[in-house]
């Protein structure tokens, strides 16, 4: 079972067919969904502002002009199986780097047969996901301009693929002859510790300088900048975050480790990024709970500690504790090396001593958060940004700055039924704190206001404030929380508690440069959650793959969208509708709904990402259920507003395994169709691969896009021998400007993409 898959929310929580029904009821069914940008709609959008308008906004500050593009400029691209990344004609891709590759000269190049020692934090990580870019000043610090010199922080989730690192695979463990990771189980053995050592040290975050010409087109990365350097789970970060909550969080961080909760170890399963206007990089840690030892209920410390590890699926082994396999790493095991700073015990969360401070019962307390890094500052210490919740964080997007008002941050909770949330800074945004590091994110993100979403079925919407002034949660019989401290450390509960609404497993957001629209990824659903009887305005599709073979539900995905009331960051209300649909393009009607073709056809968008420079909204994929007739891929958009679609009806058909015929119709508003003019694929990934991640130099005329797990699934345990590769890239040169690094096992790395005529990327 994928991690996705799992459903830790038992709560009683609305989901979007009971919002459907009761806007029905209420006759407000027209107003409850618009879609897909329309030509005219889109004509109608100013080519220059913020969330709303006011006269203290600092020119500066605004986004450049972007063009009110018709079409984008190149052609789209063919679905692919092949071992090789495709662009459109007129393009070139090379890589930066991969996993592996040395951080400075003195570390050896990359072997690709797994024999490196455990020197992981001089060394690239793996699984590349999400990235930021930043210009360097004169004085060293951020530069909200282009300058000469950039770094670049790339994010490194999971340790799926950790056998193609060792050298004969995942030596020590493995089920049913399979590969085990966090995923699919670990068999009980005690591990060796390099490659326990490996697993946990190429987790977290690489910096490097990267060089840029003349015309400030990247050509590479220095080994010999003092910029270059890893974040990983064994990096000392502090732990920061509201005042009055601050001691009531860092009693729940108290570990053998340090007695006081000052102070934590390192990033987890960093998946999406955020961008500070200050020049800083948010890493997000996602799908954190599944490293942990889960040892039966009867060693929790508490009935809490139970419920709050249920509810974030830390407590898969207590609902089965004599089970032969358990969802962890086995990385506590190894017993060949000493526990030097609790390196493998931290990973057993028995409460095994007399209080916190003997264990590590609070271990998995320390992670889920967004972890602010300061780039350009390799003495600076890490911050856990406590007052943003703790949940499953999937990247962590700002609202357009204006001088003198709040920032807003939007985040998803990437596990079906989970909840799209947002962060308000108590402090007004002031210019004068950009290249501030560490201290400017003290200032906007250990204050403010937390609030998860309420979506109305008359295609409004609530935010509602996560805080124990709230009946709701300061009375919640399932969990008692006594603080601020307990909202923000069991955030998942406190949502439950608000009613906010389930949604389809919420991943990327992104906001329009142009309006400050925000956009979220709802990835993809199982029949489980998404059958004829739930569909809904907003989650309109419930159908069986169109091969027969990849899944039912909504395995597809689609992409939400809202503006915030008065075009305010602080806003407590606001409009939304439907995006787009991913769908294949030989789909009924009603799957199909945006109209896609052979050109445009996708299936579970993931990564999102808009352009500052031409406005182009990027939509990346990670999929399963349309891989049988194309790898992943990276599509460019061109978005309109909230309210520019138009109606039709649904009419779903579901057949279960049993036989079972399940219909229903879901009247709704959707999208009118895009055309092949205005949504293209510009990008294909080798098999197995996610395209996750993007950055772009200031003139757009460079995107930084990255290649996650090429070959995911695919070697057996056992020997080198025995590995049945499904990808080679990038040794065999597939698409990239030349073979990159030894041959043999694939690699997640980061592209480099140019236009050959030096323009901007897409248009």
């Amino acid at each position: 079972m994928s991690h996705h898959d799992i459903n830790c929310n038992e709560s009683n929580n609305e989901h979007f067919q009971t919002v459907l029904e009761k806007g029905l009821q209420s006759g407000h069914r027209r107003n409850m969904l618009r879609g897909f940008v329309g030509l005219t709609g889109a004509a109608a959008i100013p080519v220059m502002g913020g969330c709303g308008s006011s006269d203290d906004v600092v020119a500066a500050e605004l986004p450049a002009p972007v063009p009110k593009l018709a079409s984008l400029d190149f052609g789209a691209l063919s679905k692919s199986i092949q071992d090789q990344v495709q662009v459109p004609a007129g393009y070139s891709v090379r890589v930066l780097h991969a996993t592996g590759d040395p951080l400075s000269a003195s570390v050896a190049a990359y072997s690709n047969n797994g024999t490196e020692t455990d020197d992981w934090a001089g060394r690239v990580g793996d699984h590349h996901d999400g990235m930021e870019f930043f210009y360097i000043g004169t004085d060293g610090k951020y530069s909200a301009v282009a300058t000469s010199r950039a770094v670049l922080a790339v994010n490194h989730e999971s340790s799926a693929d950790a056998h193609f690192f060792h050298a004969k695979g995942q030596t020590s463990g493995g089920v049913n002859g399979k590969k085990f990771n966090q995923f699919g189980g670990w068999d009980g053995r005690t591990r060796p510790s390099l490659e326990v050592l490996k697993e946990i040290n190429h987790h977290g975050v690489s910096i490097v300088e990267v060089t840029l010409n003349a015309t400030g087109v990247p050509t590479g990365y220095s080994l010999s900048s003092t910029l270059n350097r890893r974040v990983t789970p064994q990096t000392v970060v502090d732990v920061k975050g509201p005042a009055s909550a601050i001691a009531s969080i860092r009693n729940k961080m108290v570990t053998k480790f340090d007695a006081n909760g000052a102070t934590a170890r390192g990033t987890l399963n960093n998946c999406g990024t955020g961008n500070t206007p200050w020049g800083t990089v948010l890493t997000c840690e996602e799908n954190w709970a599944f490293y942990f030892n889960m040892p039966p209920a009867s060693s929790a410390p508490d009935a809490a500690s139970v419920t709050s590890r249920r509810r974030y699926g830390v407590a898969s082994a207590a609902i089965a504790a004599t089970a032969a396999t358990t969802i962890s790493q086995g990385w506590y095991t190894p017993t060949d090396a000493p526990d030097t700073e609790f390196r493998f015990s931290r990973w057993n969360i028995a409460a095994s001593g007399a209080t916190g401070a003997d264990d590590f019962r609070n271990e998995p307390n320390t992670f889920g958060y967004n972890v602010e890094i300061d780039p350009l500052n390799p003495s600076s210490r890490p911050a856990k940004r406590t007052a943003m919740g703790r949940f499953a964080h999937e990247a962590a997007v700002n609202s357009i700055p204006e001088s003198g008002k709040p920032l807003a941050f939007y985040m998803g909770c990437d596990s079906r039924n989970e909840y799209i949330y947002k962060f308000v800074s108590t402090a007004n945004w002031d210019p004068a704190d950009i290249g501030g590091g560490i201290a400017a994110g003290d200032k906007y993100l250990n204050e403010g206001k937390l609030f998860v979403a309420k979506f109305n079925s008359d295609g409004t919407g609530q935010w509602l404030e996560l805080n124990t002034t709230n009946a709701a949660i300061s009375s919640y019989a399932p969990f008692k929380f006594n603080d601020l401290g307990d909202v923000l450390v069991h955030t998942r509960l406190a949502a439950d508690a608000v009613g906010a609404t389930k949604m389809d497993r919420p991943e990327w957001g992104a906001v329009n440069p142009v309006n400050g629209e925000v956009y979220m990824t709802l990835t993809n659903n199982s029949a489980t959650n998404r059958n004829p009887a739930t569909a809904d305005g907003a989650n309109p599709r419930s159908f069986n793959d169109t091969d027969g073979t990849r899944g039912s539900g909504n395995p597809n995905g689609h992409i939400i969208r809202f503006k915030e009331e008065g075009g305010s960051s602080a806003a407590v209300k606001f409009a939304w509708d439907i995006f787009l649909f991913g769908s294949e393009e030989d789909a009924a009607a009603s799957i199909n709904i945006s109209k896609l073709t052979e050109k445009n056809s996708f299936s579970s968008p993931d990564g999102l990402w808009f352009s500052k420079s031409t406005g182009i909204c990027w939509i990346q994929t990670d999929d399963g259920a349309f891989t049988d007739e194309t790898n992943c891929m990276l599509l460019a958009a061109i978005p309109g507003a909230v309210g520019d679609g138009g109606a039709q009806t649904i009419n779903n058909s579901l057949t279960a395994a049993s036989g079972t015929v399940a219909t229903g119709t879901t009247p709704t508003f959707v999208g009118a169709v895009l055309g092949d003019a205005r949504l293209k694929r510009f990008l294909v990934a080798p098999p197995g691969a996610e395209v996750t991640g993007m950055a772009e130099t200031a003139d757009g005329k460079t995107i930084f896009v990255n290649i996650q797990h090429p070959g995911e699934d695919t070697p057996a345990i056992g020997t080198a021998a025995n590995f049945t590769l499904g990808s080679t890239w990038p040794g065999n040169a597939g698409g990239i400007t030349a073979a990159y690094g030894p041959t043999g096992r694939p690699r997640s790395a980061t592209l480099i993409i140019t236009k050959n005529d030096g323009g901007r990327i897409g248009s």
